[in-house]
């Protein structure tokens, strides 16, 4: 069973052409990312039409690919911005894979206080 719990995920906010593979994608992270793809993170990719995500990793054995295809919906995909990377947490990921729009998911603000 794989866990992810702490493991950092990168958005590549582009559409990508879904013909690519392993080495297509790895050379994403690494050309456009400017990422390290044997460091520890998820990387997902998107179709253009919305319909489709890649996630690729390595496993500290070799790389690992993972597509969900959706039948009917769409993902709610973040749009294009200044940065082209986003960097979420698991958690994040789970709410786009169940169709939530993470944007508009916000949790309360973590306070930090010096004294009582």
């Amino acid at each position: 069973m794989i866990h992810f719990a702490d493991v950092p995920v990168y958005l590549h906010r582009d559409y990508v052409d879904f013909r690519k593979a392993i080495n297509g994608l790895s050379q994403i992270v690494q050309d456009n990312m400017g990422m390290d793809v044997f460091s520890p993170g998820l990387f997902v990719f998107c179709n253009k039409g919305r319909d489709k995500l890649k996630v690729l990793y390595w496993d500290q054995t070799g790389f690992c690919l993972w597509q969900k295809r959706l039948e009917q919906d769409k993902f709610i995909w973040p749009k294009k911005d200044i940065n082209d990377i986003i960097h979420w947490n698991v958690e994040q990921l789970d709410w786009l894979l169940r169709g939530f729009n993470v944007a508009q998911l916000k949790p309360h603000k973590t306070l930090k206080y010096n004294a009582i």
